[in-house]
């Protein structure tokens, strides 16, 4: 790959999510100005976006809260924010057995009737007597048998995780998980059992942020309305890749030339889009799975089983979501009138984009309904009567999949597209679960900007394990570049 000096780039973003809108961020930051930033959509946020419907309830594209890996992420969410955030202890349940369970599950399993934790407990025993197991795990059903034992598997996390990804856990892999997943104290979790303890503290998200108003997307449209307004453009939607030519296509007609291409649209998109050839049969490898956003908007006041709660999942069959979160309780503003007003939230997946789906898709007809019965028959709301309000928002790309043979599609894909100077990065630009939240996706396109400029490491990309470790500056000085004048950062952008 050559490229000319970084200070002399021409610089084509495509996407203004959090990735797209952190790579135009650090290129205006470090006074960088010959760049161009291309939006689909008539708004910034991309799968961050916020919408308010006919009613006047506002709704994100799932249950977004705001937690951090990074310091330049809080200090940039502060400049935009603000005094205008609403800090909240997180309250997550699990409904099974027609009764809420304090998360995280495995914690917590106390609640189960007597059979069910005896079965549990058989099987966190066997693993702490079996630890060592000598080959590691083929896939993350094996993980979660190995790591949880049967009751638990059974009971909860198998019958979870298919209903959240939309796959088999036979045909997913495990070394995504790090801090997603509490992993098994067993002395933590009979000491619970005794004392009759709920144990919910666990996690990097046991307490989060949400915006006063405008739902998540307020962050991303004030963070769009920083960039110079000749920086960003809305309504084109990319249609081709010339990756020899250096040049794209929108659907409108109109091209536009580049030296480096940052590219957040969907990866096997790009690829598809692309004349390069070569890499299809590897873009076909790539799952994801699609996400039903359903919003139920409600007269009204919540009853008292979901007063403070945050979310809540759902493993068993007899509901479509997998996940219901209170709306209403991340900010009054995300109703017409806290007084009179209140909202919930459910996601629903559904397989999406590969040649073989393990299960027929979801009936876009008929999900609403199913989700306003299903929230009556779990007790969640009082009657389908009170309901003011139905949203439903599909989002094709919902979950990159981290299946068995991502990570190989991978090594393949990114590589080659930087050979051609194209840089694809984020939620499904680099295709990677465990990086993909708001603050590791912004922070995508932050340390690839360092990188260019600068030759510093992609932490984020390249070692999800160690960013997830802990909050941290940024490896490069980002935080620290941001605050000297553009003239003093000349020579650390020059590009050898």
């Amino acid at each position: 790959m050559v490229l000319p000096p970084f200070e002399r780039a021409k610089i084509v973003i495509i996407g203004a999510g959090p990735t797209g809108l952190g790579a135009a961020h650090r290129l205006h930051e470090l006074g960088h100005s010959n760049f161009v930033l291309f939006e689909k959509e008539s708004q910034a946020g991309g799968l961050a976006s916020s919408f308010r419907d006919a009613e006047g309830f506002t709704w994100d594209i799932g249950g977004h809260v705001q937690f951090s890996h990074y310091a330049y992420f809080d200090d940039l969410m502060e400049r935009l924010l603000a005094g205008e955030w609403l800090q909240h202890e997180r309250q997550a349940w699990v409904w099974m057995r027609e009764r809420f369970i304090p998360y995280p599950f495995q914690n917590n399993i106390r609640h189960l009737p007597p059979a069910e934790l005896r079965d549990c407990l058989r099987g966190l025993i066997a693993c702490v007597r079996n630890a060592d197991h000598g080959a590691p795990p083929a896939n993350f059903e094996e993980w979660i048998y190995r790591s949880f034992g049967d009751g638990i598997a059974r009971c909860f996390m198998i019958p979870y995780n298919r209903k959240v990804w939309a796959y088999p856990p036979s045909e997913l892999a495990f070394q995504w998980i790090g801090e997603r997943v509490a992993q098994i104290d067993l002395e933590r979790i009979v000491m619970n059992i005794v004392e009759a303890r709920d144990d919910v503290g666990w996690g990097p998200n046991n307490r989060f942020r949400f915006p006063l108003r405008g739902g998540t997307g307020e962050i991303w449209r004030r963070l769009a309305a920083t960039l110079p307004r000749q920086s960003i453009v809305f309504g084109k939607t990319l249609v081709g890749v010339f990756a020899g030519k250096r040049q794209i296509v929108f659907s409108d007609g109109s091209r536009e030339d580049y030296d480096i291409l940052i590219s957040t649209m969907p990866l096997d998109q790009l690829v598809h889009a692309s004349d390069l050839d070569d890499l299809k049969p590897a873009a076909w490898n790539l799952r994801r799975s699609a996400t039903h956003v359903i919003g139920v908007g409600m007269k009204g006041a919540p009853g008292p089983q979901l007063y403070g709660k945050c979310w809540m999942y759902f493993p068993e069959s007899n509901a479509p979501f997998y996940r219901v979160t209170v709306f209403s309780n991340y900010s009054p503003n995300n109703v017409p009138d806290a007084g009179r007003f209140w909202s919930l939230m459910a996601e629903v997946s559904e397989p999406a984009g590969t040649r073989r789906l393990p299960a027929e898709p979801v009936r876009r007809d008929a999900v609403v309904e199913q989700t306003v019965r299903a929230m009556q028959s779990c007790g969640l709301i009082p009657s389908v009567r009170d309901v003011v309000s139905r949203w439903h928002y599909r989002a094709g790309h919902g979950y990159p999949t981290p299946s068995l043979g991502r990570d190989a599609a991978l090594q393949i894909l990114l590589p080659a597209l930087e050979r051609k100077a194209i840089f694809s990065r984020g939620r499904f630009g680099a295709w990677k679960y465990e990086v993909s939240n708001q603050d590791h996706s912004l922070m995508q396109g932050v340390e690839l900007v360092d990188r260019l400029a600068n030759h510093s490491e992609e932490m984020t990309l390249n070692q999800p394990g160690l960013v997830n470790g802990g909050k941290r500056v940024s490896p490069n000085g980002a935080r620290a570049a941001a605050a000297r004048p553009a003239a003093a950062t000349a020579s650390a952008m020059t590009r050898g």
